[in-house]
């Protein structure tokens, strides 16, 4: 976002006192988290989901870095508004300001609540607190099932209706709305979503299944675009329809998507275990997916060292059959063309939206040092198939490699 916002952001801390002393109903809350991430590799770039770059062979800031801030305002018994502006590296080769929740709360009762606005998208285990690291295990979640989908929140409403049957609670939330994500120096839009998430927390253990589905349009990619009207050209200039059917299918415009998870946490007796599963399937070039990643952990005190698998697999993507060979008595040039074209295709397959595979083995520890504030070091052993989820990888990248990071969480 612009520059007015950040500076928004940044000047929070400073006039918090000023409205908390003429209404105290306003809470003013944060979060951040202070990091170095490195690589040792300098031919593929490591970064978060939606990051136009990252770490390569050096140490870099803006990985894992970020600052939230928050304002809540009590109206009245029924009615409050809320307000979250978060600062990290972005989709846009910057740091920028986002405004990743503004809605109003309406309570219904006890049980049922709306809320208007800009909502976080319940799409994953920690959807609501994913950039908050004081507030999870693991440095960051892992990028194997958090790539699949690029939305992180949702301009529309949705509905909450909580109940206890003994001594388990049951939680469901309906989202619907839109939005539009900027990713690696493009734009993904969101519209029609819909995601309906579930929980079920019983003492230590907590059970959650989710279900989203969303049209999705990407129209502001350069090589995307360039595609498409190539593969059109080439399939009304040479009467191949089967070239331009691929063209249909490869385009993101208004283009299906339905994303599942089912994800378990416990904390029982120092034993820590976090774990999802999740599949995503699209009517574009964007791959259907298979990933998961199980978390283990166990507390020593104000110590939590923690192990993390994860693995993401492609199920199916975009085929170029339709570019072999032409039929015999067509130009010469037409085989050659197809050929370059099923080789653009097969690229695009494999570069966008987590869009590769990769298998990832973690360990790190957490130190709870102090009140509010934790700190981390973690390890990543990463596998990729190809590029896997690397960003601006060289020719001649393979992997596999080592990422390392030390974070300062907090929240105030």
């Amino acid at each position: 976002m612009n520059k007015k916002i950040l500076a928004s952001l940044l000047a929070f801390p400073l006039i918090a006192p000023a409205v908390m002393a003429q209404d105290n109903a306003v809470k003013i809350s944060g979060f951040g988290t202070a990091a170095l991430t490195w690589s040792d590799d300098d031919r593929a770039q490591f970064g978060r989901p939606n990051q136009a770059s990252g770490a390569a062979d050096n140490f870099r800031t803006g990985v894992d870095s970020n600052l939230g801030l928050q304002a809540d305002y009590a109206v009245n018994d029924w009615l409050s508004l809320t307000a979250q502006g978060l600062v990290r590296q972005d989709g846009e080769e910057h740091y920028g300001a986002e405004l990743s929740w503004a809605f109003a709360k309406f309570r219904i009762n006890d049980e049922l609540s709306v809320r208007v606005g800009r909502v976080g998208l319940p799409v994953f285990m920690i959807s609501d607190y994913r950039n908050v690291g004081y507030a999870n295990t693991m440095l960051r979640p892992p990028a194997e099932v958090y790539s699949q989908v690029p939305f992180n929140s949702v301009d529309g409403v949705d509905v909450t209706w909580r109940r206890d049957f003994g001594n388990t609670s049951l939680t469901s939330q309906l989202a619907v709305g839109s939005i539009k994500t900027p990713l690696n120096n493009f734009h993904a839009r969101g519209k029609d979503i819909v995601a309906l998430n579930i929980v079920a927390e019983n003492g230590p253990f907590t059970v959650r299944a989710g279900h989203a589905r969303v049209k999705v349009t990407i129209d502001d990619l350069a090589s995307l675009n360039t595609l498409v009207s190539t593969l059109r050209a080439t399939g009304t200039g040479y009467r191949l329809p089967q070239v331009n059917a691929l063209a249909d299918e490869i385009q993101a415009d208004g283009a299906k998507g339905t994303f599942n998870s089912l994800g378990l946490t416990m904390d029982w007796n120092n034993f820590v275990l976090q774990t999802e599963f999740a599949k995503r399937k699209t009517d574009t070039y964007i791959n259907d997916t298979t990933s998961w990643y199980v978390m283990g952990g166990y507390r020593i005190g104000k110590f939590l060292p923690y192990y993390t698998r994860s693995e993401l697999k492609i199920d199916s993507a975009v085929s170029a059959s339709a570019l072999g060979a032409c039929p015999a008595g067509y130009p010469a040039a037409c085989t050659p063309t197809l050929q370059q074209l099923g080789t653009a295709v097969r690229r695009v397959s494999v570069s966008g939206i987590g869009q590769g595979e990769q298998t990832t083995d973690t360990v790190g520890v957490r130190w709870d040092f102090h009140r509010s504030m934790a700190l981390k070091v973690q390890i990543d052993r990463i596998k990729p198939t190809g590029n896997g989820l690397f960003i601006n990888a060289k020719p001649g990248f393979s992997g596999p490699v080592t990422v390392g990071a030390v974070a300062l969480d907090f929240v105030f």
